[in-house]
């Protein structure tokens, strides 16, 4: 093979992982609007866990109620931020499998769309997750306002 092609060929193998990069930093800002999601709830947590010291019974039923459902926020973007860093991890494989496989000259294509694939349905578990949180914080727009 001579170093013309050899160079048309990695050249080849770097354009079709810069798509893949591409989602990479979508993934990123992704993982970073669920570590602001949790970063408000755990403060509003916390503010809430302050305040039931000091109130009276009505607003511990209430705070009650909306400790619960920050509960659950927790619990969906725990998940969504998981996911989202799994597809990238997957992501990452997918690139790395692809030069592997040009240098090792190895054709498996099943391995890299086997990896693409997966990643796909974790992105997918993480806007699923995303989506649910964000249903979640709107529920707890409907009880009574507790002290902002």
């Amino acid at each position: 093979m001579s170093s013309a092609q050899t160079l048309f060929d990695i050249s080849t193998v770097i354009q079709l992982s810069v798509a893949p990069v591409f989602l990479l930093v979508g993934i990123a800002g992704f993982i970073n609007a669920f570590v602001s999601r949790l970063s408000r709830v755990v403060d509003r947590r916390r503010h809430l866990l302050e305040r039931i010291r000091y109130e009276d019974h009505e607003f511990h039923k209430t705070a009650i109620r909306e400790l619960e459902l920050l509960e659950a926020r927790v619990r969906m973007v725990h998940l969504g931020i998981t996911l989202g860093i799994t597809t990238a991890l997957l992501i990452c494989l997918t690139i790395v499998s692809a030069f592997i496989e040009y240098f090792l000259g190895i054709d498996n294509p099943l391995l890299i769309g086997t990896l693409f694939v997966l990643a796909m349905f974790c992105l997918i578990g993480a806007l699923v997750a995303f989506l649910r949180e964000v249903f979640l914080a709107i529920r707890s727009l409907n009880l009574t306002k507790i002290g902002e």
